[in-house]
């Protein structure tokens, strides 16, 4: 009985036809759900040409509405409350990001001034919310 050189020398290798279906049907699950998961005030953002920002800790957003409201997260407050919120959040975490989403039917006068109410709570860092442009 002979046998070929080569029938003896397996190769042992790891088969990951698996692990790549399984890692693609999650990014899919993943892309389809995150959306959903979105949660917060509703407000028609402006649309622009930037990158996503990545955050390591819990975002603090700040929305002003079609309507001129203004929320902290989801809590609806006026510009003193706002300002007495964010100046406590500036004393125990210094360095966290503040973000505004504004509407884009409010007027600039209003965005500037919820602007000067987080820079005078002593928030440094502030970043403004857009929806990246669609093609139409």
């Amino acid at each position: 009985m002979a046998f070929d050189q080569q029938q003896e020398d397996n190769i042992s290798q790891i088969n990951i036809t698996p692990l790549v279906d399984v890692m693609l049907v999650l990014l899919v699950i993943f892309m389809v759900t995150a959306p959903i998961l979105q949660q917060g005030v509703a407000v028609d953002l402006p649309q622009v040409t930037t990158g996503a920002l990545e955050s390591k800790e819990e975002s603090v957003i700040v929305s002003l509405t079609r309507g001129a409201k203004i929320h902290l997260n989801e809590q609806t407050l006026s510009l003193k409350d706002l300002q007495q919120r964010l100046s406590e959040l500036a004393r125990q975490h210094p360095d966290r990001p503040v973000y505004l989403r504004a509407d884009e039917g409010v007027s600039y006068g209003k965005v500037v001034e919820v602007m000067a109410v987080i820079r005078n709570a002593g928030i440094h860092k502030l970043g403004m919310v857009t929806e990246p442009l669609r093609d139409e």
